[in-house]
């Protein structure tokens, strides 16, 4: 009979991902599809909390768990203050730093917001594990070319955290002794280091980078600046252009990376050369965090949803092979990460963390 019922809750853009776990193991786990049309009704990612909360009650009635027996909630972290790698508890300043979209808006600002109102009506606590504001950073890192500005660390940590581990894993190895290069391949295109157990360094997909399926990354600033002169540009008018309206979706009118793998594969030039574009950046990106331990890498690791795609990992290994050898890891692990770092709460192995 399951003892340690956890509900996984993991909202982004397009779906709500939500599971079932009985400590780490899987009992049922959905995506939930959400349609341009069902989201546009929206006015902002806040507006869709409800509607969100309602299809996650749904899910559990039609699975027929009984909310009374779910022992803890787990939601996917969202855009907060710098933290350290952990699982935090969710309070109420946490919730309405998410609202108010301090550091940005995002659909994963929804998750802990659902979940600390689905714990508090069951009498239960909602936790978040290692959040997208994970910040290991050493000094060297935070440095940006002035100081009235510093490089923030935001990045899909909770995927690439877990993906290191399960690698280190596998082969046998002490996470915190060896040095790992991970890339997410994703809606955004993030990659970190790995020394001693702690993310040094990272490419945040927000605002540098490789661009990505609608994610701009790094832009030449001084043209930038330029253009938000002469459009006289207010700032959510530019975030939205390079946070959801750029990279693939800018150059080649989709985001669905399934169609413009399909254009890709029958030779359509345009879509080649832009592809093969981005995975130039992501490479370049992965060189030059290499730099940072000397090229001492053990491994460098693919991860993230458009690691499904061979022809594109391949387009990205061959430049980076020389490094260190590549290993391959296509989708996420969130929810699963997500159920551990909470079961290891529930278990007593780990304290969790204040926020």
């Amino acid at each position: 009979m399951p003892q340690e019922l956890i509900l996984v809750i993991n909202p982004g853009n397009t779906s709500t991902k939500v599971a079932i776990y009985d400590g780490v193991t899987p009992l049922h786990i959905e995506s939930i599809k959400h349609s341009d049309t069902e989201l546009s009704r929206f006015h902002d990612i806040n507006a869709q909390k409800d509607f969100r909360e309602n299809l996650i009650n749904g899910f559990l009635q039609k699975k027929g768990i009984d909310p009374a027996k779910i022992r803890a909630v787990a939601a996917r972290g969202g855009l907060l203050r710098p933290l350290a790698s952990g699982t935090y508890a969710v309070n109420q300043e946490m919730v309405a730093d998410l609202a108010e979209a301090r550091l940005g808006s995002h659909a994963s600002n929804l998750a802990a917001q659902i979940g600390h109102s689905l714990a508090v009506k069951l009498g239960i606590t909602c936790y978040i594990v290692d959040p997208v504001s994970v910040d290991e950073a050493e000094p060297l890192a935070r440095y940006s070319g002035h100081p009235l500005f510093s490089r923030v660390m935001l990045t899909h940590a909770l995927n690439m955290k877990a993906v290191a581990k399960r690698f280190c894993r596998e082969k046998g190895l002490i996470y915190p002794q060896v040095t790992l290069l991970v890339i997410h391949l994703g809606t955004g295109n993030s990659l970190s280091l790995h020394r001693n157990g702690r993310m040094i360094d990272a490419v945040n997909p927000s605002e540098e980078g490789a661009f990505s399926a609608d994610r701009s990354g790094g832009l030449p600033i001084l043209q930038v600046a330029r253009h938000i002169c002469d459009q006289n540009l207010k700032y959510k008018e530019f975030e939205k252009m390079v946070f959801g309206s750029s990279g693939l979706f800018a150059y080649l009118g989709s985001k669905d990376f399934l169609k413009i793998k399909d254009k890709y594969l029958e030779g359509e030039a345009r879509t080649m050369e832009v592809v093969q574009a981005m995975a130039y950046q992501v490479a370049k990106e992965a060189g030059a965090l290499a730099t940072v331990v000397d090229g001492r890498v053990d491994a460098i690791l693919i991860t993230g949803g458009i690691a499904f795609n061979e022809f594109f990992t391949e387009l990205v290994r061959q430049r980076i092979q020389f490094i260190a050898p590549v290993h391959v890891y296509p989708g996420e692990d969130e929810m699963q990460a997500l159920a551990e770092g909470v079961f290891r709460i529930i278990s007593g192995e780990e304290a969790a963390k204040n926020y």
